[in-house]
C-alpha cells in the first residue's frame, strides 16, 4: 500500500515538473515571437498613432498567430490603434462558416465576414490541373482593397512570416528571373493602401508550435491544399530541408535580405555603373577582390545585425495560406 501511494506522488510530481517545464517553454515562445513582430513594426515603421489595422484572417495558422500576438502588443503598446479582423470567404465547398465568427466573438475583437465566390471564378476559369494560386491571389487582394476602403483601415496586415519572405525570393530567382522578396512593409500598387507583414521575422516552426499550444481552430484551404507539387510548396520543402541539415542557413539567408549591396549586383537601374569612374575618391562599396572573405558562423547570424532598409519591391502575392 505504501509503495502505491509513493508511486502515484512520483507520478504526480512528474506530471507536475512536465507541466511546469511544457509552461516555462511556452512562455519563452510566446516572448520570442512578441519580440520578433515588436521588432519588425519598430524597424519599419507598421504601426502608427490612430491607426486601424485590417487583419486578414484566413483560419491558418500565421494569421491566428497574428492577430493573437497583435492583440497582445496592442494592450501594452506606447500608441493607440485599433484591430478588425477580416475574413474573406470565398465559398470553397466544405468550408466551414461557423469557426470564425465564433472564435472571433469568443475573443471579443471587432470583426467583419465578406461572402465572395471566388471559387466558382476561378474553378470556371482555369484549366484543370493548373495553378490556381495567381488569379485566386489577385481575387482576393481587390476585395480586401475595396473591404479596407469601406472599414476605414489604414493598414492591412497579412501573415506571411520569414520563411515565406526565403520562399518567394527564390520563386522569383528560380522561375521570374527577378531578385525581388516580399518586403515586411510595401504600398499597394494603386498608391492608396499600405500592407503591412507584422510576422517578418518569425519562423515558420516558432508559428507552428505557437498555434499548436494556443488550440487555434485551424480551417484548411481545399483549394489551394488540393494541388500537388506547387513551386512554393517545392520551394518550401527545400528551405525546411537546409534548415534541418545546416542550422542557422536560413538566418543567414534572411540577413542577406537586409545587407542589400547593390554596387555588387548587376542592375544598373540601381547602380550607376555607366558613370562609375575611377576618380582616387575611396569608396565603402568598392571592390574588396583582393580582401580576405570573413564569413560569420551562421548559428552567430542575427537578422537584427543591421538595420533593415525597405528595398520599395513591390509584391504581387497576396495570397497564400496565412
Amino acid at each position: 500500500m505504501t509503495d502505491t501511494l509513493i508511486s502515484a506522488d512520483a507520478e504526480q510530481a512528474r506530471q507536475t515538473e512536465a507541466a511546469k517545464k511544457q509552461q516555462y517553454n511556452f512562455n519563452k515562445l510566446a516572448k520570442r515571437l512578441r519580440h520578433n513582430v515588436g521588432d519588425a513594426i519598430n524597424h519599419f515603421n507598421m504601426i502608427e498613432e490612430g491607426d486601424r489595422i485590417m487583419v486578414c484572417l484566413s483560419g491558418g495558422k500565421d494569421s491566428y498567430t497574428m492577430l493573437d500576438i497583435l492583440l497582445s502588443l496592442q494592450k501594452s503598446a506606447p500608441i493607440n490603434f485599433s484591430i478588425v479582423a477580416v475574413n474573406l470567404d470565398q465559398k470553397q465547398p466544405g468550408f466551414p462558416e461557423h469557426v470564425l465568427p465564433e472564435y472571433l466573438s469568443k475573443i471579443g475583437v471587432e470583426y467583419r465576414i465578406v461572402e465572395e465566390d471566388t471559387y466558382s471564378i476561378v474553378t470556371r476559369v482555369i484549366e484543370p490541373g493548373k495553378t490556381t494560386c495567381s488569379l485566386c491571389s489577385r481575387l482576393r487582394r481587390g476585395i480586401l482593397y475595396r473591404v479596407a476602403d469601406e472599414l476605414g483601415a489604414t493598414k492591412i496586415a497579412l501573415g506571411h512570416h520569414r520563411d515565406d519572405i526565403l520562399a518567394t525570393l527564390f520563386l522569383n530567382m528560380f522561375y521570374g528571373g527577378k531578385l525581388k522578396g516580399m518586403p515586411p512593409k510595401l504600398v499597394s500598387d494603386d498608391g492608396k493602401h499600405m500592407v503591412i507583414r507584422p510576422l517578418a521575422y518569425c519562423k515558420e516552426k516558432d508559428i507552428e508550435k505557437y498555434a499548436i499550444a494556443k488550440e487555434f481552430p485551424i480551417i484548411p484551404c481545399n483549394l489551394c491544399g488540393s494541388q500537388p507539387n506547387l513551386q512554393r510548396q517545392v520551394v518550401g520543402d527545400m528551405l525546411r530541408d537546409w534548415d534541418k541539415r545546416f542550422p542557422g542557413r536560413l538566418e543567414t539567408m534572411f540577413s542577406a535580405t537586409c545587407n542589400v549591396v547593390p554596387s555588387h549586383l548587376n542592375d544598373p537601374k540601381i547602380y550607376d555603373f555607366v558613370g562609375a569612374k575611377a576618380d582616387g575618391t575611396p569608396r565603402a562599396d568598392g571592390d574588396k577582390a583582393f580582401d580576405k572573405e570573413e564569413f560569420k558562423d551562421p548559428s552567430r547570424i542575427s537578422i537584427f545585425a543591421a538595420k533593415p532598409v525597405d528595398s520599395g519591391c513591390g509584391s504581387d502575392d497576396l495570397g497564400g495560406e496565412k
